[in-house]
């Protein structure tokens, strides 16, 4: 393609669309395909191909494959995890950034992210309690050694980050699944006296600690934004030079069940959704087994929540890690917390494999067990900011403060191959391709319509047949492209 990179115009393209456990379950129904038309809708490379609706196919007879005949085989009775959602972090800088856009480029961003017909329909959002790299500045909610938090005031909050969640809740019809996790307690609670540079909750601010996201949870519940969840603590396995607190499994089980649990039911807030972990793919394993194996820790947790930065080492995508915790502990939710493409530069605003690298992550954390997935950053600025410790990066939509103008990098599109087609309450079915160069994962939604999302990883144009129970529909995967299928 010529143009470095694509504005987003128009939501026209948007209008067209068609209204968990580890035992796989027989559905009640036996499925049919009798009838049914394949819709299709592409992203693709090297073309102006963007959610467009491609093909609309119905199935033929096709019994015994042959092995030159490239499928993508779907067993619609088969079924495993629930689906849960798909959304963003709400973060300082994204907050920041939306407020220094054209009034109707706010309304452009709100709809393409949050409307169900005309955007690509995000029902998650996280959110940061104190602040985090993306702020313009470190700040706390609390005075200084004010053990008992009468100082508590959400006020840093409520000139950008607020009013955007607002309006961002609005957008998506009045209900948002908002959850929020905390970078740092404030640095006279640490070990090392500083929100940056890792440091260790001193156990003599526990309880002060647990009552703060009490305090938090209730101070959103008076501006009129419901918490759904929280996390204890963002990435708590790394020191970093912005914002963050160290845990062990042992540290973070403790505090959980005799602290932050405990005193969460105490304040009356037993409903709202707590989740452990909330880092990479490589240690998962070992801290669900710490967190679930304990069954007084295990009883406050509703899941597990990773990130996608493990292969920082130059290795590959830990995926099957997702699968055996998913094994081990099927009562338990699998939730993606945060992911980003990092390095920020301007010049790549519309290299493809921006949104491969979230294709290729969803499939397959999807078909080992994920329920949903949390995107870092919904809006960035031109420099890949604000950030106050400079470790800028990518979001699937930027906006130049200078002109107004919004910029969609294609991983806005591969993601909304997913969020806009499958439904809450969604279960994950058995679906799986011939050949490698295609990733494949299928839903079945709560309305009776079938999700298949195919990717071509491949530089080559790929016929294949979309094979169920001994009927096809033929279709072609266009080269490093992403296609829903929707029957």
């Amino acid at each position: 393609m010529k143009n470095r990179f694509i504005i987003f115009c128009s939501l026209s393209i948007f209008a067209c669309t068609p209204s968990a456990k580890e035992q796989p379950q027989n559905i009640a129904k036996p499925f049919s395909t009798e009838g049914k038309t394949v819709f299709a809708y592409t992203t693709a490379d090297s073309s102006l191909l963007r959610l467009t609706p491609t093909d609309s196919v119905g199935f033929k007879e096709m019994n015994q494959p042959l092995e030159t005949q490239i499928c993508v085989f779907v067993n619609p009775e088969k079924t495993f995890q629930t689906y849960f959602g798909i959304g963003a972090a709400l973060t300082d800088a994204s907050a920041e950034t939306y407020a220094k856009l054209p009034k109707e480029k706010q309304q452009e961003i709100l709809k393409a992210y949050f409307d169900k017909k005309e955007g690509i329909g995000y029902t998650v959002a996280r959110t940061n309690i104190n602040s985090c790299d993306f702020s313009s500045n470190s700040y706390t909610y609390v005075a200084e050694n004010d053990k008992d938090l009468k100082t508590f005031d959400i006020a840093p909050d409520k000139k950008f980050k607020i009013p955007f969640i607002k309006a961002a809740t609005a957008a998506a019809g009045g209900k948002l699944n908002l959850f929020a996790s905390p970078w740092s307690p404030p640095a006279w609670m640490k070990d090392n006296n500083n929100m940056l540079q890792g440091g260790k909750l001193k156990k003599e601010f526990y309880e002060s600690w647990a009552n703060y996201y009490t305090k938090f949870i209730k101070a959103y519940e008076q501006e009129g934004m419901p918490i759904w969840g929280i996390t204890i603590q963002n990435e708590p396995m790394a020191k970093q030079k912005w914002e963050s607190c160290v845990y062990s499994a042992e540290e973070e089980r403790d505090f959980l069940k005799n602290n932050l649990g405990p005193t969460m039911h105490k304040e009356g807030l037993k409903d709202v959704k707590i989740i452990a972990w909330d880092h990479n793919r490589d240690l998962i394993y070992q801290r669900a087994q710490s967190y679930f194996d304990d069954p007084e820790a295990s009883k406050y947790i509703w899941g597990i929540g990773f990130h996608w930065y493990e292969d920082w080492s130059g290795g590959q995508p830990m995926y099957d890690n997702i699968r055996r915790v998913y094994e081990a502990y099927p009562d338990k939710n699998i939730f993606f917390t945060e992911g980003c493409a990092e390095g920020f530069d301007a010049s790549r605003y519309n290299a493809w494999v921006l949104g491969e690298e979230y294709g290729r992550s969803m499939i397959n954390d999807f078909n080992n067990g994920m329920v949903g997935f949390t995107d870092w950053n919904i809006l960035l600025d031109e420099k890949g900011g604000p950030n106050h410790v400079g470790n800028f990066c990518f979001a699937p939509v930027h906006a130049d403060t200078k002109t107004g103008n919004l910029i969609y990098t294609n991983a806005f599109y591969y993601i909304g191959h997913f969020s806009k087609f499958i439904q809450a309450g969604a279960k994950r079915i058995s679906s799986m391709a011939s050949r490698s160069q295609l990733l494949t994962t299928a839903f079945l939604n709560p309305d009776g319509k079938t999700v298949v999302i195919v990717m071509n990883q491949s530089d080559k144009k790929t016929p294949y047949f979309l094979w169920i129970k001994g009927k096809a529909a033929e279709i072609t995967a266009l080269p490093r492209s992403i296609a829903t299928l929707v029957f």
